[in-house]
């Protein structure tokens, strides 16, 4: 079985609708992928729907925006939990709410300096989805200030930039606790990823784990490959499931559906460890 855990669609910063990013699944031959939103599950029946139209198993997902004390992001994968869970959906909202503030604020800030406006960017914007940098880099793109998300994250957009606006996010440890709450099985996501900027030390791991987290993601173009033994043994030392996926976004970046993987047999132990929801077959 070839499963990927890992994909967004337009509900947050994918450039695909959920039931596109299902099709592209079943052209890249997967057997199984996870619609993982920023704090969103919006897209949810949708991708169901399709997966259950094309034969292909669909495992509910949302990555929750976390950051330690320090002011390291952290990224936190939840798969399989209750979307109505009323703890963490007030803590999403929360972080959905801020998103939009800061997003209006550095939109402010840009404008002084290039041709951009808040309409310009919420016409890269699908219904419902929260605002985002992605969404700022699109309307950057649009206005030809820079040729694509990529370079646009790694200039403009980036945290040491004059317009980069911090927002609102849990602390790790408290978002693993409430997707244990929620029923879902919390996977550390891309830990390692020190091209995107800080990665987080031991304590946070330590507190991460006492407060129930559940795996880690491994195998992600991101993770260089001594990280990624410093995670396996971690793993080994904990007992914590390795996922492996591709963090998919459609054109908005460049990583493809299937390019890193899921066993068969830690999906069936994620199965297990849920009580907040299913798998789609």
């Amino acid at each position: 079985m070839r499963i990927d855990l890992h994909a967004h669609s337009n509900v947050s910063d994918g450039t695909e609708t959920p039931d596109g990013v299902i099709v592209s699944a079943v052209a890249a031959g997967l057997d199984a992928v996870a619609l993982t939103d920023h704090d969103s599950t919006d897209g949810w029946e949708s991708a169901a729907a399709a997966a259950q139209e094309h034969g292909i198993a669909f495992v509910p997902g949302m990555e929750i925006s976390c950051r330690t004390e320090e002011g390291i992001s952290v990224h936190l994968l939840s798969y399989l939990h209750d979307p109505a869970h009323e703890g963490l959906l007030e803590e999403i909202t929360k972080s959905k709410d801020a998103r939009l503030t800061r997003a209006e604020h550095m939109v402010t800030l840009l404008s002084e300096d290039y041709p951009l406006t808040w309409d310009d960017v919420i016409h890269h914007v699908a219904p419902g989805a929260t605002v985002g940098r992605p969404h700022i880099a699109d309307a950057l793109v649009a206005a030809g200030v820079v040729a694509d998300r990529t370079e646009a994250f790694t200039s403009i957009l980036t945290s040491h930039s004059r317009y980069f606006v911090q927002h609102y996010a849990p602390n790790p440890a408290f978002a693993v606790g409430l997707v244990r709450a929620a029923g879902g099985v919390p996977v550390f996501a891309h830990p390692v990823a020190s091209s995107r900027g800080r990665i987080v030390g031991e304590r946070t791991y330590r507190d991460m784990i006492d407060a129930g987290l559940l795996g880690l993601e491994v195998e992600h173009r991101d993770n260089p490959q001594e990280g990624r033994a410093f995670l396996r043994g971690l793993a080994a030392e904990h007992g914590l499931l390795m996922t492996g996926s591709s963090d998919y976004h459609g054109a908005g970046k460049p990583n493809l559906l299937g390019e890193n993987l899921t066993s068969p047999e830690v999906l069936a132990r994620i199965e297990e460890l849920a009580t907040g929801s299913t798998v789609v077959r």
